[in-house]
């Protein structure tokens, strides 16, 4: 049974914690006190906890993972589910009998179909969890990189996971959804079955009009995973950044392919020193497979010489990985993320665009990431036909490049606040004028506003919203003040716009 927690007769300590406890950013704005908290553990939950919501004529929050870098679970005066306990119960989901010929529903968190090579697993399930259990299957599923991130948040902005550049979006493979409605209703979506839904779950971030309560995902064959890294000073930034574009559109179709600027270890120093690191991770099925494309990178004529570290075709694994990033992105920290698509048409000088931000970073833990797009940015994502037509790999997802970039910026002290977050929006500031776009992941819509889906997209995104929500039940997008409601956000440049005043 769910534990429910009220805003005025909770203890306030408990209510604090259970609001803001797995909240993995400590940068917190406190402000912000829900009426009620719900741990749900299982569907019945949910659905109880919107109808509360319902006869109390407050909003609904969500939080599956709580890795949201603005906290978007917590708002005011909202009943916020937590989905981190749904499904440890052997409750079944009631829609057993989908038109798509798939399973709604399954026993347990995580449940593997080995006829159609399908895995159902809830919200709250992160991508180190569930390739666990996948890897003793031989399968795996191109979460994301950060091993605690939920998969609920990340899959429905759209998902960009491991070798995104030539394996797509995450949410490319959820192969149908189970939700819960704004009006407290259980619906199986999938393409052929409330096709619109299914098209705003993938894409819609935390403005989707309900809450998803399981995922059906389709896995790939586990592979094995070795990489080539090189770190340079970063006075070398423009020179590494150029050769990994150049590299980038004829490089092998299985590799990953990212630039990183961050404060690393240099042999025969004792501090630490802001480089820029060039890495091809790729996913093959034996050593012999892997060094060939890696073989092809490391010798090209174009590298640059002068890297103060070079590693070869390094044998890693998915655990290896996780742990890494894990190191990257520390508990217990403030953070402020931000993101551009840079615009990827030749008239931009992408390196000299990026360089201060990769440059300046205002602490030692700090880091800027550029992680290469094409090919799939290069495939036009169909928008959606006539009203009820979502097929031909249509999706909410609809803004790319081939160049994503992105700032984290991290810090442990209070009095750092101001001077870090006004560092990352003033280097934001200068890309935003560069750019065609964002990913709704790595955004704050309290601070920025810009273009997060094409313009149909966007469009029909917001009538879908207003279909499934008329009434605003679930909160959406936390804009400045909290207020987007049922409109959700403009999708436009808000620096265009002050332009033009």
């Amino acid at each position: 049974m769910a534990v429910i927690l009220l805003r005025d007769s909770a203890d306030p300590s408990t209510f604090q914690e259970a609001v803001w406890g797995r909240v993995f950013n400590h940068r917190r704005d406190v402000s912000r006190v829900p009426f009620a908290f719900c741990a749900a553990r299982s569907v019945s939950d949910v659905v109880a906890a919107v109808s509360l919501a319902k006869s109390r004529g407050c909003r609904v929050s969500v939080r599956s993972g709580g890795h949201s870098w603005a906290g978007w679970s917590v708002r005011s005066d909202a009943v916020l589910i937590d989905l981190g306990d749904l499904d440890l119960t052997s409750e079944i989901i009631p829609v057993p009998e989908t038109k798509d010929g798939g399973r709604g529903g399954g026993r347990g968190r995580t449940v593997y179909d080995e006829a159609t090579k399908i895995v159902s697993c809830p919200p709250s399930c992160t991508g180190r969890i569930l390739n666990a259990y996948l890897k003793e299957r031989g399968r795996m599923f191109a979460g994301g990189h950060c091993p605690d991130v939920g998969l609920g948040g990340f899959l429905l902005q759209g998902g960009m996971g491991w070798n995104c550049k030539n394996w797509g979006w995450a949410c490319e493979s959820v192969s149908s959804v189970d939700v819960v409605t704004a009006d407290a209703k259980v619906v199986h979506c999938s393409a052929v079955e409330n096709a619109d839904l299914f098209w705003a779950a993938r894409g819609s971030g935390p403005g989707f009009p309900g809450v998803v309560v399981r995922f059906h995902l389709m896995t790939r064959p586990l592979l094995q995973m070795y990489q080539s890294l090189y770190f340079y000073p970063i006075t070398e930034f423009k020179k590494v950044l150029a050769w990994e574009i150049s590299v980038a559109p004829t490089a092998d179709k299985d590799t990953e392919i990212v630039g990183v600027s961050a404060y690393t270890p240099v042999p025969g120093k004792d501090e630490k020193e802001l480089t820029i690191m060039a890495s091809f991770l790729t996913f093959k099925s034996t050593r012999e497979e892997a060094e060939l494309p890696l073989k092809g990178i490391h010798d090209d004529p174009q590298r640059p010489k002068g890297a103060v570290l070079e590693i070869f075709a390094q044998e890693t694994s998915l655990d290896n990985e996780y742990y890494l990033q894990a190191s990257s992105n520390p508990e217990q920290h403030r953070y402020c993320a931000e993101n551009a698509y840079i615009v990827d048409d030749g008239s931009v000088d992408v390196p000299a665009v990026l360089e201060e931000s990769f440059s300046t970073l205002p602490t030692k833990k700090s880091f800027a990431l550029w992680f290469s797009m094409s090919p799939t940015s290069k495939r036009p994502i169909p928008s959606p036909g006539p009203t009820g037509h979502y097929g031909g790999g249509s999706m909410a997802l609809s803004m790319q490049s081939d160049h994503y970039f992105a700032l984290y910026t991290v810090w442990d002290k209070p009095e750092d606040d101001k001077r870090c977050m006004s560092w990352t929006h003033e280097r934001m500031k200068t890309v935003e004028r560069h750019a065609v776009g964002s990913y709704l992941g790595d955004a704050d819509f309290q601070y920025r506003r810009t273009r997060f889906w094409s313009t149909e997209a966007g469009e029909e995104l917001m009538k879908i919203r207003r279909k499934w929500d008329p009434e605003g039940r679930i909160c959406g997008y936390l804009d400045d003040g909290d207020k987007s409601g049922v409109d959700g956000l403009a999708n436009k440049f808000e620096w265009l716009a002050l332009d033009n005043k």
